[in-house]
């Protein structure tokens, strides 16, 4: 059985169709001072329950309204006598918040990690989060990371932005990722494949860092990063790579977590392609400043993921 709540049906519904069955129905009602009610329109004792909620604020919801109603519906489910329960998670609230930068500071993956354990839930699976190690350290009940790589890297190689490569990580912290990918191209075009990545400090919300390490004249760069939120870290890459007499500059993101400062990306000094996947619905007024925006469905990779899981 797939559900998933109002905000992000129209992902549910395209999940549901990948697997070939129906959306569940479900009861949503609002109530007075913001409070809500969210209930399976169906018996589920027994069933094999999958929840999906992309959790990002956005005009209709914000974080935290959202993360409560998934909760509670978890919970609901629990109650309702559900055999097995898999929240899916396009995009993990509060993931970047993984440890603490100062000494008071909350750990607040942490916490959002203890409320799902709190209902109960059988498993988590999410898309691509920020810190890998600090995700699989902060929660207790199973969990499942799926990994959109290969298919951004299908998509990039079907524009044909992947004659001559090289695969660049935007700061030291995704150094790592980017070595796996370069394994993975590697095969996929069977020659060698290289990588650069940039130099990045971060410091009372200031980025600095201009180099760049790693030959990229008259290459195509392909920018990879988990997510991209004012584009900052992208611009600098973007403006480096061009520096060092790159040929073209791609970028290709998981999270499209834009705020207004993300139009930037679409200006003159940008680079020549963003791909990202429909983890985040970008704003409709956001994605017309970006004419060179590309969105990567993410529908198939859950789907196939519930297939993998099966039945109990």
């Amino acid at each position: 059985m797939i559900f998933a709540p109002l905000h992000t049906r129209a992902l549910g519904e395209r999940i549901a169709a990948a697997l070939g069955v129906q959306l569940t129905a479900t009861e949503e009602r609002e109530h007075d001072f913001g409070e809500h009610k969210m209930r399976p329109a169906q018996p589920v004792g027994g069933q094999d329950v999958y929840v999906v909620q992309s959790l990002h604020g956005d005009v209709h919801a914000s974080t935290n309204d959202k993360l409560c109603r998934l909760l509670f519906f978890l919970a609901a489910l629990r109650d309702a006598g559900a055999g097995r329960i898999t929240a899916c998670i396009p995009y993990l609230c509060y993931a970047r918040k993984d440890r603490r930068s100062n000494s008071l500071d909350p750990v607040t993956l942490r916490y959002v990690a203890a409320l799902f354990e709190a209902m109960r839930v059988d498993r988590v699976v999410v898309l691509d989060v920020h810190n890998e190690a600090a995700f699989d350290n902060a929660f207790r009940c199973p969990t499942l990371r799926i990994d959109a790589d290969v298919a951004l890297l299908e998509h990039l190689q079907r524009s044909g932005h992947l004659s001559d490569p090289v695969l660049t990580s935007p700061d030291i912290g995704g150094f790592k990722r980017v070595q796996r990918l370069q394994d993975t191209l590697a095969k996929q075009l069977g020659t060698r494949v290289d990588f650069a990545f940039m130099e990045k400090r971060r410091s009372g919300g200031v980025l600095s860092g201009e180099r760049l390490v790693g030959d990229v004249a008259n290459r195509d760069v392909l920018i990879f990063d988990d997510m991209i939120a004012s584009g900052s870290t992208v611009l600098r890459a973007t403006a480096a790579a061009r520096a060092a007499g790159a040929r073209s500059v791609h970028v290709a993101a998981t999270h499209a977590a834009f705020n207004p400062d993300a139009a930037r990306l679409g200006a003159s000094g940008g680079p020549d392609s963003v791909l990202v996947t429909d983890s985040i619905i970008v704003p409709a007024e956001l994605a017309t400043q970006l004419p060179r925006l590309t969105v990567c469905p993410i529908a198939e990779l859950f789907a196939s993921t519930i297939r993998a899981l099966g039945p109990r």
